[in-house]
């Protein structure tokens, strides 16, 4: 199995983004109801809007050239039964020599871009504060990695890739953070190699309700637990999200394929369908249309297709040849090894949750409220994610010195 490492440098042709300007320029829309603001998805001016920047004044080759700028590398990983997928990601090494190897992992509708926000603050030298050499890859089946076209690809063979990346860049011994389904391939990756993954940061409430049984601490602390102001408006939260945004994740769970063929053929189902997440799932984000479509050029222009990141739904917990695969349940469940865990709670994720519930996921030893902020934590609120990390991890906090050697000072 090659082990090569190679400098990478996006480059889209001419001729795709010909053609996505193309399908922009020739986009049927639909009428809408007067009066259904965003009951009812994306308001048809905003998705007008939206489609007429992304083809007459977006600028790919600005965008492209601007994320050039970053620390882009490839390299081969192959998961057992698998066949070998060449994985993009950033790795942002800093000056301190004890520096934290720290593993970003993004979610869906997220990519890499996220971790751009933190990458320089989080390796950054700075006086007193602790420092972190950043891997943020693209997941196999998004952005600029290869895509799998094997059956029962799920959150282990997500971690599989990730663990083995990070042991091909001399990382024996790392911590994660992550959101989305960057919670999932953690803890997987907590269940799987707990004597590397030391510890991760989490910026998504996930979590059961404590039992007499299950955690009766929890249980008898939570009796007494007066709700905090994120608590008490979570539960509204928690309820809309569960009535009203969660048809995307029963579809992508069930038919990824249907979807597929929208999301590969047309930029506007494309743009209709994450953006959608992106104005909902956070704190009123001022999203600026460069921001958008660079977002969604990301998933256009992805190697394997925007299609295969939906598939994830539908694998997890799959049963086949290939075996019986982990659930979300599961992963719940799991009570982490000993990895040690940090929980930044943020006012508007898609899922806010108690404290005593978030608690159940195993030795918890930093938490959080924010006011402000919602799913994309790294990218609304970024320096609330990297204080966060740095005290977590910092001289007093409960992940100082987990991974051995490495006290990022």
């Amino acid at each position: 199995m090659s082990s090569w490492i190679k400098p990478y440098q996006i480059s889209i042709s001419d001729s795709c983004i010909q053609e996505l300007n193309s399908k922009l320029d020739n986009a049927r829309f639909p009428n809408e109801l007067g009066s259904a603001g965003w009951d009812m998805g994306i308001p048809l001016s905003d998705i007008q809007r939206l489609t007429k920047f992304w083809w007459h004044e977006f600028n790919w080759r600005k965008a492209e050239g601007k994320l050039n700028e970053l620390p882009h590398f490839i390299t081969p990983i192959q998961c057992e039964g698998y066949e070998s997928l060449e994985i993009h990601f950033l790795h942002k090494k800093s000056v301190v020599k004890g520096a934290i190897p720290l593993l970003f992992v993004h979610g869906w509708p997220g990519n890499f871009l996220e971790v751009t926000k933190i990458i320089d603050l989080l390796s950054s030298h700075t006086l007193g504060q602790v420092s972190f050499h950043i891997v943020a890859p693209s997941l196999p089946n998004f952005g600029f990695s290869e895509g799998t076209e094997k059956r029962g690809f799920s959150v282990e063979q997500y971690a599989e890739t990730l663990h083995k990346l990070m042991l091909r860049l001399g990382y024996d011994q790392y911590i994660t953070q992550g959101g989305d389904w960057g919670y999932y391939i953690a803890r997987a990756l907590s269940a799987l190699y707990p004597q590397h993954c030391k510890a991760t940061h989490f910026n998504m409430d996930v979590g059961t309700r404590p039992s007499l049984l299950t955690h009766p601490f929890l249980f008898i602390s939570s009796i007494f637990h007066r709700l905090t102001r994120r608590e008490k408006q979570g539960i509204t939260r928690t309820a809309w999200f569960d009535r009203e945004g969660f048809g995307y994740n029963l579809l992508q769970s069930t038919k990824p394929q249907t979807i597929g063929y929208a999301l590969a053929d047309s930029p506007v189902a494309l743009l209709a369908w994450i953006y959608e997440k992106l104005h909902d799932w956070t704190d009123g984000y001022p999203w600026t249309d460069d921001e958008i479509c660079t977002w969604l050029s990301i998933y256009y222009f992805s190697t394997a297709g925007p299609a295969s990141s939906c598939r994830i739904y539908y694998e997890m917990g799959r049963s086949g040849p290939w075996g019986t695969r982990l659930t979300r349940e599961q992963l719940r469940a799991y009570q982490g090894n000993g990895v040690k865990v940090g929980i930044s709670h943020f006012l508007r994720d898609i899922h806010v949750l108690r404290s005593s519930w978030t608690r159940t996921v195993g030795d918890v030893v930093f938490e959080r409220d924010h006011e402000r902020g919602g799913h994309f934590a790294a990218w609304e609120r970024p320096e609330d994610v990297v204080g966060d990390v740095r005290e977590m991890f910092g001289r007093g906090g409960g992940a100082y010195g987990v991974v051995e050697g490495r006290n990022g000072y």
